[in-house]
């Protein structure tokens, strides 16, 4: 994916979070049970709001960021969609290779724009879900989700008892061809290591690309995919992933 597909991305998912919201702001998030459909709008409009100030050069970092005071509720998503609209014109002039600050090894405007995409993918997801559906993550959006969650979102220690064996997942809706669609994960050495042959690990979990992204954000039971294996050995990967 490019500048481009991420910042068409933003748009839409930014649009489809609006119109669930709209709904009802007081609902629960069922996957993020301590917060309101409001406070998931809130929080993923400073995300943008942050993020944009860094891609633009208007702060160098998390210090130098003052949290915006939180609009009242009736305004709460014109809010939300006028900042997302801010954050995708920012993102969609700049050259990915820029360099700008961020929490990962990666630090250019090119993380920015597909952290962005991505963080709004699963909020969408989970506005959605709040209002009661059950909409799927783009296809390709959701192969590059687990490709940078497996880049960026790793312990950099993987949490002790790990099985050797490691993790095999696999997209069934992945194109022939394509790029992407089946990875690997083990714990070797203290570190980690990420590969996309087939193989066999100690589990393994099949399913689309949108349910594998879920489940490893913690919004979909394994329940729901098919899952081969040590149950356990899948478990214990995904308890260790930094998840938000």
């Amino acid at each position: 994916m490019d500048t481009t597909d991420y910042v068409a991305a933003l748009r839409r998912d930014s649009a489809r979070l609006a119109a669930a919201a709209e709904g009802d702001l007081v609902a629960r998030v069922p996957s993020c049970p301590d917060w309101t459909v409001a406070d998931l709008v809130w929080h993923t409009g400073v995300v943008h709001r942050f993020w944009r100030l860094v891609a633009a050069g208007e702060i160098a970092g998390p210090e130098e960021h003052t949290e915006p005071s939180r609009p009242p509720e009736p305004d709460l998503v014109a809010w939300f969609a006028e900042g997302a609209e801010r954050a995708a014109a920012v993102l969609e002039a700049l050259d990915p290779a820029l360099p700008r600050w961020s929490w990962a090894d990666r630090a250019d405007a090119g993380f920015i724009q597909r952290r962005m995409a991505q963080e709004t993918a699963v909020h969408a997801w989970d506005a959605v879900n709040a209002a009661g559906r059950d909409e799927p993550v783009e296809r390709l959006l959701a192969l590059d989700g687990v490709d940078e969650l497996l880049a960026h979102f790793l312990p950099p220690v993987p949490p002790a008892g790990l099985a050797a064996a490691g993790l095999h997942l696999h997209a069934t809706d992945a194109a022939a061809g394509e790029d992407g669609g089946e990875w690997t994960l083990r714990a070797v050495d203290g570190g980690w290591r990420v590969g996309h042959e087939h193989g066999k690990g100690a589990a393994a979990a099949r399913g689309t690309a949108s349910d594998l992204l879920l489940l490893l954000w913690g919004r979909r039971p394994a329940e729901r995919l098919e899952v081969f294996g040590d149950p356990d050995a899948l478990k214990a990967y995904l308890a260790g992933f930094a998840r938000g």
